[in-house]
């Protein structure tokens, strides 16, 4: 079965450019499009596209409000994928923090957005370890009065696996640095995500840059 993917900017130019990227790959197919986060819910609800490639600045309802919307509202939600032209922006942050799964450049190269569609459908985050430090070190400070990391009570192993998580490693990249199993590292990715509350790897890793359990320089 192909990845499902519903399409959200309120440019044309770039709905239309993303479909022809995608639609040209034989694993991948677009289901629908939307000019402004307000028009999401009732798509993901009617088409339960895999996953929504969302702007993060639209004029009506933005990326963000759209992706709390959407977490909220609907069930067994699809996985989100911020579409940005800046990469260092506060926007981009926030819907991270509100639970997108990755952010990808507008710029970026067709075989790369194609590969960021397949990772997010396959459960992992699209993270890249520089940007979010960059992005942590602008806009996280204000907001690290969260509850300190300790609370969690991750052990030794686990705080090992989050701070490989922040620095962008894989599952198996992780279990080949640590020289464990996969299935192992899994369990531990698992446990850190349940201690912290988190729904996704980019949430565990923004609470370790906020609380100063990873320092983002």
């Amino acid at each position: 079965m192909p990845v499902t993917v519903l399409l959200v900017d309120d440019e044309p130019l770039v709905r239309a450019g993303l479909r022809a990227v995608l639609d040209a790959q034989p694993d991948i197919e677009v289901v629908g499009e939307a000019a402004d986060g307000a028009a999401v819910i009732p798509l993901v609800r009617q088409l339960r596209p895999d996953v929504v490639a969302m702007d993060v600045r639209m004029p009506l309802l933005d990326g963000i409000e759209a992706t709390r919307a959407v977490l909220r509202t609907v069930p067994d939600p699809p996985k989100i994928v911020v579409v940005t032209t800046f990469e260092e922006d506060e926007y981009v942050y926030e819907a991270l923090r509100a639970g997108a799964d990755g952010f990808l450049l507008k710029r970026a190269r067709p075989e790369e957005i194609a590969h960021a569609i397949r990772l997010v459908a396959a459960g992992d985050s699209l993270l890249f370890p520089a940007s979010v430090r960059q992005l942590a070190a602008r806009f996280g400070g204000e907001r690290s009065a969260s509850a300190p990391l300790s609370a969690a009570r991750l052990t030794e192993r686990e705080a090992e696996v989050l701070r490989l998580m922040a620095r962008g490693l894989t599952n198996a990249e992780i279990a080949a640095r640590l020289v464990v199993g996969a299935e192992t590292v899994k369990s531990h990715v698992s446990a850190v995500l349940a201690k912290l509350g988190a729904r996704d790897r980019t949430q565990a890793v923004i609470a370790a840059y906020e609380s100063g359990f990873v320092a983002p320089g």
